[in-house]
């Protein structure tokens, strides 16, 4: 009878393996580029910062950390993973070479970044038309509209970087702006924009707001400058967005919109006007009826003559959870939120359902964490924004390869921490064959299945040449 020493078997690692590669998975993620047309519209786009006799591509270097961060890493220095797997990643720059990359197109940021952004609005084109009728932009009208969410967020600094300030939340960092586009609940979603600001910036600064959603439109398929979106695209947002320039703007561009609303102080004594059968039951998550949650216009019973004209205000009031604190504007025994919106027509909790699903932005600014915002590794600004695009392109990847390659499959849903521990880090093993090279992946691997399916949808959609 053979005696173990512990609960697991003991082996005897040693370094003489070959052909072996750690994130074989994430081939998924390079011929996404491929499919996305990606490497060769920001090749074009940042060829002015590629010398005469460089052996790098600055597009690749981009890329090349685009990826690092979509399987885990989190600063210029892991993208010493791919480096280690030539065989699936191809030449990687070494670390001096990444540094001196980064800092030429930081000291031209906003070209640069222009640059980024025209070649990531050409591979969105095209990506989003393979999807067919998994596109965001499907059938968008005014009644189904495209949704960008926006939403700001708190990246902490442990170093003095440059225009890290102290935040609202007694902090010190930064307070970046993002916009999304939202896929929908059988989807993830996408970023658009973001605008990487000081640690002190206001959140409910107008102008920035604007620029973020200038931004994002101009990344929307099909959008020409100049040109007034119209009703098929919504803005949705938190009470920040609610001013009036930013309202008013949304009017002028005739978009749709979806904002919270802060009610007066002295509203509880209003909301006691509206007649009982006024209300309706309100919707949980799932489109249900929710208990204890209801819904009504309040739109006559407040003075909203400044305001842009069609807009409406529906108020919630919802039985706090117990131990929850009342405010001020809470009547009855009832939390009351409420929110603005341009849409004339719908039920009143299918309005408040769709603004409440605006919390998936939140979870968008999560997996952005994931994928590197968490930490912004640089010291200078511009070189920071230029780390921004690269967590954008890294969270589009991702998102790209989902609905491209894992429609129908829960993993369509699945988040970075997710894709990494089941796919990302499949192991595999190159071997040459008939002038071929093959990536044998792992029997053992649940995922296998799903991962060489995937691959094969991906490789089929990939750009000529």
């Amino acid at each position: 009878m053979n005696k173990r020493s512990g609960m697991y078997p003991v082996v005897r690692p040693d370094g003489a393996g070959s052909g072996v590669v750690s994130q074989a998975g994430g081939v998924l993620l390079v011929e996404a580029v491929r499919a996305a047309g990606l490497d060769g519209s920001l090749t074009r786009a940042l060829a002015p910062w590629r010398k005469p006799a460089a052996v790098h591509d600055p597009a690749k270097v981009v890329l090349d950390l685009a990826v690092t961060l979509a399987v885990g890493g989190d600063c210029l220095a892991d993208v010493a993973i791919l480096r280690a797997e030539p065989g699936v990643y191809g030449p990687v720059a070494s670390d001096p070479t990444v540094s001196r990359i980064i800092d030429a197109l930081a000291a031209d940021a906003p070209r640069t970044l222009a640059a980024i952004n025209s070649a990531r609005a050409q591979a969105r084109a095209r990506v989003w038309q393979l999807a067919g009728e998994d596109a965001p932009d499907t059938g968008a009208d005014a009644t189904r509209p495209l949704i960008v969410d926006l939403d700001a967020t708190l990246v902490s600094s442990h170093s003095e970087k440059e225009a890290a300030a102290p935040t609202f939340k007694r902090g010190f960092g930064f307070h970046p702006l993002w916009a999304f586009a939202d896929h929908g609940p059988d989807g993830t979603g996408e970023p658009l924009a973001v605008q990487l600001r000081p640690g002190n910036a206001g959140s409910n600064t107008a102008a920035d707001h604007i620029g973020v959603i200038r931004d994002a439109l101009a990344q929307l398929p099909g959008h020409r400058p100049g040109t007034r979106p119209g009703r098929k695209v919504l803005v949705r947002t938190d009470g920040a967005g609610c001013t009036h320039a930013v309202l008013n703007w949304l009017a002028g561009q005739r978009l749709s919109y979806s904002v919270g609303f802060t009610l007066p102080d002295d509203f509880a004594e209003t909301v006691a006007l509206i007649p009982k059968q006024v209300w309706a039951a309100a919707c949980d998550a799932d489109g249900q009826i929710r208990d204890g949650a209801w819904v009504a216009e309040v739109t006559d019973l407040l003075t909203l003559s400044s305001w842009p004209p069609g807009m409406r205000v529906i108020v919630r009031a919802e039985r706090p959870h117990p131990g929850a604190q009342l405010r001020l504007t809470d009547a009855d025994g009832h939390r009351l939120t409420a929110f603005a919106t341009n849409t004339a027509r719908g039920q009143l909790a299918d309005l408040e359902l769709r603004h409440r699903r605006r919390a998936r932005c939140e979870d968008r600014i999560r997996c952005a964490k994931d994928n590197g915002l968490m930490n912004l590794p640089l010291h200078d600004l511009a070189q920071n924004m230029i780390w921004c695009a690269i967590v954008s392109l890294a969270c589009e990847l991702i998102a790209w390869m989902q609905m491209l390659a894992l429609r129908g499959h829960e993993a369509r849903r699945w988040e970075p921490k997710r894709l990494r521990l089941r796919l990302f880090s499949t192991a595999g093993r190159l071997a040459a064959s008939a002038r071929r090279t093959v990536l044998h992946l792992s029997r053992a691997s649940r995922w296998t299945g799903l991962l060489i399916d995937a691959i094969a949808r991906l490789r089929a959609l990939a750009v000529p040449g």
